[in-house]
């Protein structure tokens, strides 16, 4: 586990950054061009053949309904963990193909989008039900590099709030799917369930499809072990007491009445792990 969270300000950042090198320019995309559009808090970007599907007026629809998935996104997320987008914060929505061209060297395993500075996403001809996740998602890690540069968050913890975050937008109240919980439980029994310790990195770029699959499952469960056993407004409190003092240990202990291993262990029990 890192213990030295603001050792490195922007580290997860910078990895992005990194691994990236520059982000190609805006003009040339799927349509031939990348189309913008603001709302309240957001500059959309997005570059998705759209008029080939839905006619002209597709693409204008299109981002309405994106930026009203955001400006919801934006709504929740000061309501459940205290945090806000920055302001005018830009979302480049791209068309698949080229997200995958793009960006293929980024993570070791299929991304929906990342969040460097600015949210980048793989986009769709229409508003799924895993566009909106991806966009709450990113907006998690958004908002807290807003609210704290130089905090670098445990892997686990900062995709465990994200995917919590999204659960939950999405109508789960956060929880794990069945899915998730049967990969989880599985993993437990054939040796291969993660583990906090193994999942300190900023980031899970570095792992193969199958073990990111089961670390942002695992990290998610962690997460909402913690909402579960603490209830009311734990996480709300975790995230204030992160961004304040940039210790995991000191938030976990003040917030959740707990260390981050107690509730590790408590959830690994849940999952069959004696």
């Amino acid at each position: 586990m890192d213990t030295d969270c603001s050792r490195t300000a922007r580290v997860a950042v910078l990895l992005v950054v990194l691994l990236l090198g520059s982000v190609p320019a805006f003009g040339q995309g799927a349509d031939g061009r990348f189309s913008e559009r603001r709302s309240s808090h957001f500059v959309l970007r997005q570059d998705v053949a759209l008029d080939q599907y839905h006619g002209t007026g597709g693409a204008l629809e299109f981002e309405r309904t994106v930026l009203d998935v955001l400006e919801a996104g934006h709504d929740a997320l000061e309501a459940e963990y205290g945090l806000r987008a920055p302001s005018l914060l830009e979302v480049t929505v791209w068309d698949p193909a080229l997200f995958d061209q793009r960006f293929a060297g980024l993570f070791r395993f299929p991304a929906a989008g990342f969040y460097g500075g600015t949210i980048h996403v793989r986009g769709a001809v229409l508003v799924t039900n895993r566009l909106r996740r991806t966009l709450h998602h990113e907006l998690v890690h958004a908002s807290l590099d807003a609210a704290a540069p130089s905090l670098v968050l445990p892997s686990w913890l900062n995709e465990g709030l994200s995917e919590w975050f999204e659960s939950r937008a999405a109508g789960s109240r956060g929880r794990l799917s069945p899915q998730a919980w049967a990969a989880l439980e599985y993993a437990a029994q054939t040796g291969a369930l993660p583990s906090l310790a193994h999942l300190g990195a900023p980031s899970l770029g570095h792992l193969d499809p199958a073990r990111a699959r089961l670390a942002y499952f695992y990290s998610h469960g962690v997460v909402d072990h913690v909402a579960r056993k603490r209830g009311g407004d734990v996480l709300r409190r975790l995230v204030r007491e992160l961004v304040r003092t940039g210790d995991v240990q000191r938030a976990f202990r003040k917030a959740a009445k707990g260390t981050p291993e107690d509730f590790e262990a408590a959830f690994r029990r849940e999952l069959g792990v004696r």
